[in-house]
This record gives C-alpha cells, sequence and structure tokens, in this order.
C-alpha cells in the first residue's frame, strides 16, 4: 500500500464565502475520484480550522506505486489539479509505502 498526502495554502480571496467555496471544491472533487480512479482506496481531505499552517489535507491510499503513477496521470484528477493550482499559494507532498 501507497499512501499519499498533499497539504495546500490557499491563496487570498476576495471574502471568506469564496474561500470555503474552493476549499469545498476541492474536497469533494478529490474524495470522489475514490470511486472513479482504479487503485485508489480512499481519499479524504480536510479543511484545516486553525488558522495557522496549511488549509486542506489531501490523504489517500492507493494499492501500490503504479497506482499513485495511474492516479497522478488521470483525467479526472488532471482536472481536479489544474483547477487547484488556481486556488493555491503553496503545496507538499509526502508519498511513503507501509
Amino acid at each position: 500500500m501507497v499512501k499519499h498526502i498533499v497539504m495546500w495554502k490557499l491563496r487570498t480571496f476576495d471574502s471568506g464565502r469564496e474561500r470555503q467555496e474552493a476549499a469545498e471544491k476541492i474536497k469533494s472533487g478529490l474524495e470522489a475520484l475514490a470511486g472513479k480512479v482504479e487503485g485508489l482506496q480512499r481519499a479524504e481531505v480536510g479543511i484545516n480550522f486553525n488558522p495557522a499552517g496549511y488549509d486542506l489535507c489531501l490523504y489517500t491510499e492507493l494499492r501500490d506505486r503504479a497506482a499513485l503513477d495511474f492516479y497522478q496521470d488521470h483525467p479526472e484528477h488532471l482536472k481536479m489539479k489544474e483547477y487547484i493550482h488556481t486556488v493555491i499559494t503553496e503545496r507538499v507532498v509526502c508519498d511513503w509505502e507501509c
């Protein structure tokens, strides 16, 4: 099994509502991939309530490294990635096998 963690800081928005909508779009879009991408066994996005640190965290479990590669290039993931990069300022990632 591979675990894939990504954290993002959102850019500054004109309103708190816009910011929340962006966070919720990321959450719902990425979590929906668990039923669509072969090998992606679990996808969960948390929206940070603590004002310190990163704003969102993605936690995923994938069957193996090949499944992670497949996920990275999947068209539905690429659509989400394109959107995400329009609303973030920072991103960190960590992948490991267990």
